[in-house]
């Protein structure tokens, strides 16, 4: 394989348009690799990593640090707490939130964390029946030949994109098929189906659509429109910050002349899940559902800063040749997980930056080049301003569970908050118990026809433990206890955990 080659297949180098057409996706010309590359990788012997990539293809996440067991099991405890009270959680503890996504959401839990941070859990829930309707419909050929063509493109070396027709192509196809039909007007953009295969690897095809939707319409509305001003806007945006945020690398690309579009379209329009290595491609995404597109931004000011922000650094690239090698192929110690988000939270760059900006650069859009010809509804800087925007109902937010168990109530959190019901029932219990037991004394009183045996045998009964615990008792995790009384298939809209 060429040294070359990016975690996700793509090779370095490689260039075409954005944008879907017939005639830029001509076969022989991927913008990933090539059929002999992708239909021999699946080689005996290889096994797929914790990610899903077969045969090393993520070779720089293997410095990701495994987070302990005990530890990961508080946070999921603490993410099922959160999406169980998700309004409350976002309304009032909304910074805690925002913390424990910069920490890493559990990979457990991440394709239900996603849904419900972009809104796509609303979205769904208000539209019932919507995805299935456009699933059923034919599609405009236009579109279909070029998503057809792009299918063999996405994570070819991920186990779930490596067979040709597989299920994961398949689902890829309806989920880009039915956000044409979605937005007739919008169509599809060649930088959409790593969106929706990165989706696909953490929920099923529903709320992969509605997530794709909440992407192309709420965090990054006019991406992918015809003509991408809204990304051009965003490069002359990342242009401006990078002056405060790094003179030097400012300095040299206005020096040689390199425009934004040349080297942040793919980091922007794809979410860098085509750049970074995957462990630091799930922590970004994580950051971004939360925070919106300023994670987008800080990210790519990370990687310039790194590259061009020292005069030693710049002796290396002399001349606008060198400069877009160089950011073709960024050096793998600066986009490793823990190193880049570390960066990415220290960049002095907000919502109001971006803003401010925005208005300066769209002034200046209009003075040289007149009025947009595309109009995006206004974006939404994270998961706070979507759902201040869309107020949800708790019906919307319901969680329908994956498997239905009958197992002994447990106590899922130590919060005091969480186990106050818990204390009302069992308070309430103790009480009933205590009129059982009174009103079991004055019969005994009246019959009177009790006998030792009799009384030695209730007393036996009595002392016979409960074999279902009440939920302050202290119990272990139910690891190894079998599942009883499942009638629910795991393949269901939230099949992502399983506690």
């Amino acid at each position: 394989m060429d040294s070359k080659q990016e975690e996700n297949g793509r090779k370095d180098g490689d260039s075409g348009s954005l944008r879907g057409t017939t005639e830029s996706l001509a076969d022989g010309e991927s913008s990933i690799g090539s059929d002999s590359e992708i239909n021999g990788f699946t080689v005996d012997g290889k096994q797929p990593d914790k990610y899903g990539f077969i045969g090393g293809a993520q070779q720089h996440s293997d410095a990701a640090q495994d987070i302990p067991p005990e530890v990961l099991r508080q946070r999921e405890g603490k993410w099922l707490d959160m999406l169980n009270n998700w309004d409350k959680w976002m309304a009032k503890r909304h910074k805690k939130v925002r913390l424990r996504c910069q920490k890493g959401i559990p990979p457990a839990l991440r394709g239900r964390a996603w849904l419900y941070l972009s809104g796509g859990k609303v979205k769904r829930e208000q539209n019932r029946g919507k995805f299935e309707e456009l699933d059923s419909q034919a599609g405009d050929p236009m579109w279909l030949d070029v998503i057809e063509k792009d299918l063999y493109r996405q994570f070819p070396f991920h186990e779930m994109f490596v067979a040709r027709g597989g299920h994961g192509q398949q689902d890829l196809y309806r989920v880009l098929k039915a956000y044409t039909l979605y937005r007739p007007d919008e169509g599809y953009c060649q930088a959409q189906a790593p969106i929706a295969a990165v989706l696909l690897m953490h929920m099923p095809a529903e709320d992969a659509f509605w997530g794709l939707v909440q992407i192309c319409e709420k965090y990054l509305p006019g991406y992918y429109s015809a003509g991408l001003e809204a990304i051009q806007l965003d490069g002359e945006i990342l242009f401006a910050l990078l002056k405060r945020v790094s003179p030097p690398a400012y300095r040299h690309l206005k020096k040689h002349k390199i425009d934004p579009i040349l080297y942040m379209t793919e980091w922007f329009m794809c979410a860098f899940s085509r750049t970074l290595p995957w462990a630091s491609v799930l922590r970004v995404w994580d950051m971004f559902f939360c925070d919106g597109v300023k994670i987008i931004f800080r990210v790519g000011l990370v990687l310039l800063k790194c590259m061009l922000g020292s005069q030693e650094k710049l002796k290396a690239c002399q001349g606008q040749y060198e400069t877009m090698e160089l950011l073709r192929s960024v050096d793998p110690r600066y986009m490793q997980e823990g190193f880049l988000v570390r960066e990415v939270l220290e960049v002095p760059v907000s919502e109001r930056d971006i803003e401010k900006e925005h208005h300066t650069q769209l002034k200046r859009w209009k003075e040289s080049k007149g009025e947009l010809h595309y109009k995006s509804p206004p974006r939404m800087h994270g998961a706070k301003a979507i759902m201040t925007a869309e107020p949800p109902s708790r019906q919307d937010l319901r969680q329908n569970p994956t498997i239905i168990v009958e197992l002994p109530p447990t106590s899922t959190s130590a919060d005091p908050a969480n186990l106050q019901p818990e204390k009302e029932k069992e308070e309430k219990k103790t009480k009933e118990d205590h009129k059982e037991k009174k009103s079991e004394k004055k019969k005994e009183k009246k019959e009177n026809t009790s006998s030792k045996k009799s009384n030695q045998k209730k007393a036996l009964l009595q002392d016979i433990p409960n074999p279902y615990a009440l939920p302050t008792d202290p119990k272990p995790l139910l690891e190894d206890t079998p599942l009883h009384g499942s009638n629910h298939s795991l393949s269901s809209t939230e099949q992502d955990t399983y506690l």
